[in-house]
Parts: C-alpha cells; structure tokens; sequence
C-alpha cells in the first residue's frame, strides 16, 4: 500500500516581498498621522489599526494545502477555508494523472479558484504554489486540480492505484 501526502504552503519570496512593500504605505501613513502635532488619532486607535494591517498581510501564511493519496482514494484540505479532509473516492474518478498547467491564465491565479468568478464551470483549482497539478477527471463530468511540488511522487503513487478506476 503506497501513500502519497503533501503540505504546501504561501512561502513564495515574490509574496513576501509583495506584502512588505504594500504594508509600508499603510503604515507610514498611519504613523505620520499619529506622529502629528495637533492629531487626532489616539494611542489605542493608533494600535488597533497598525494590528489590523499586520493581522491583514499574514492570514496569508496561516492557509496550507495538505494532501493525501491512499487506497481509498484523493484527500484533500486548505486550511483555514477546509476543516477536514475532502475525499474523493476511486469510485468517482473516471481519470486521473499529473499535468503542467497556467495558474494565472486557467484559474485567474492561487488558492481555491475556478466554479464561481473566473473559469466559471469548466474546472476547479485548489493550488499554493508552481505549475503542477493532479489532474482528476470525475465520473459526474467535473474538473479538478489541486497543485503539488512534488509530481515524481504523486505520479508513482497514482499509477499504483489506476486499477481502481472502474
């Protein structure tokens, strides 16, 4: 019995650097504001709003995809927006493989995309990071991707259990 399990989270240095910069206008605002002579913004309204930014820019690094591949069949979860597992059993899968993919021009970019604004009906994505994906096909005619670093695995993983798509 193989298992395949993965966690990936936002680590990216581009989105790092991105949140800095975009935080430092806020702030410096903020502090320019608090630092005037005649101001009008209080210790503690000062502190609520420098929180609030900062609280803001991280969330981002509290989601992680966690999947899992086994013999019953493909989990996955994005924390915060999942509690628990998703699965999807063989059953419901008709094909199922790794692919290179476009995150930005097929899904509008990362995270859970696709089904609601961009890409609306045609497929899912559920992605952190990269180019790289499990592709599932569902019997029920439905697309999903949820993205993976480490696709040697994942393949090898995948072909031990294609004998239980019926």
């Amino acid at each position: 019995m193989k298992i395949f399990k993965e966690e990936q989270r936002f680590r990216q240095t581009w989105l790092i650097i991105l949140l800095v910069i975009s935080s430092i206008a806020p702030i410096a605002m903020m502090l320019k504001k608090y630092l005037q002579k005649n101001a009008t913004l209080t210790t503690k309204e000062f502190i609520i709003t420098i929180a609030v930014i900062l609280v803001s820019v991280t969330t981002i690094f509290f989601f992680k995809l966690t999947t899992r591949i086994d013999e019953k069949g493909i989990h996955y979860q994005f924390f915060p927006l999942h509690f628990s597992f998703r699965t999807i059993p063989w059953n419901e899968i008709s094909k199922v493989g790794t692919r290179t993919y476009l995150p930005i021009s097929e899904f509008g970019g990362w995270g859970i995309r696709g089904g609601f604004f961009f890409n609306k009906g045609k497929e899912k994505a559920i992605n952190v990071s990269g180019d790289i994906g499990i592709q599932l096909i569902l019997k029920n005619g439905e697309k999903l991707l949820i993205g993976t670093q480490k696709k040697e695995e994942a393949t090898r993983v995948l072909e031990t259990y294609k004998n239980k798509l019926i």
